[in-house]
């Protein structure tokens, strides 16, 4: 049976967005990003950009994985982190992740899905943040400081908080700095190791079984496991 603290039965994603949305940095932030929609192309759609948790709800929430900021090209990002648009070729990030989820679970290699797009794991409740959320075609980390990481900061925190036995996949430095707001009395299990980009693959995600370890962990206190494939 699949545990659910008291904390989080009447908790859910809108509830905390009618929180932030009324905070005055939230307000400059959404005015910045209207500014930038009108002037720029930006990624990705505007009614995508909440997507990650759209797809995840708080209370089937198990696995989250965290990202810098979204695919800055033409039609690839989705408001998932790692995730592109169906039809849309694979970035080297997400290929590699394919590639370990392979090994996992020792299928044949060079087996990929047909869609690179993961709301697939999002419905299981695996959260896919980016910190920053939006991006001007062709800059990346053009969002950064404008307000994003603060409110995705607080998506962790929240979750950290509310929820108990949450695994957390941090791939590379990035995503590791966000181990302090991560509340340790919540028994959450935290999984680290380099980001599956082509540079630093090798230095630790190939070979690392964060998606075995993650089902092994899920079984183990009884929750259903991810279907990765």
């Amino acid at each position: 049976m699949e545990e659910t603290g008291k904390s989080d039965v009447n908790f859910h994603w809108n509830l905390f967005l009618n929180q932030e949305y009324r905070k005055p940095y939230f307000i400059k932030l959404l005015k910045i990003i209207k500014i930038e929609y009108n002037n720029f192309v930006c990624f990705p759609k505007q009614e995508n950009i909440l997507s990650c948790l759209k797809y995840c709800s708080f209370q089937k929430l198990k696995v989250v994985i965290i990202g810098q900021d979204p695919y800055h090209k033409e039609n690839q990002a989705d408001g998932l982190c790692f995730s592109v648009s169906h039809g849309v070729s694979f970035p080297p990030s997400l290929k590699n992740i394919f590639i370990e989820v392979n090994n996992c679970l020792n299928l044949k290699k060079n087996l990929y899905p047909v869609s690179g797009s993961l709301i697939r794991w999002a419905k299981q409740g695996v959260l896919l943040l980016n910190s920053i959320l939006t991006v001007r075609k062709n800059c990346p980390l053009s969002h950064k400081n404008i307000g994003w990481e603060f409110f995705t900061d607080q998506i962790i925190q929240t979750i950290s908080n509310r929820k108990k036995n949450i695994v957390f996949l941090l791939w590379g430095k990035y995503a590791q700095k966000k181990i302090p707001l991560i509340n340790s009395h919540q028994h959450h299990y935290i999984l680290k190791t380099s980001h599956p980009s082509p540079f630093s693959v090798h230095m630790g995600f190939f070979g690392s079984k964060h998606f075995e370890k993650t089902n092994s962990f899920l079984k183990k206190i009884g929750k259903k496991t991810i279907c990765w494939n």
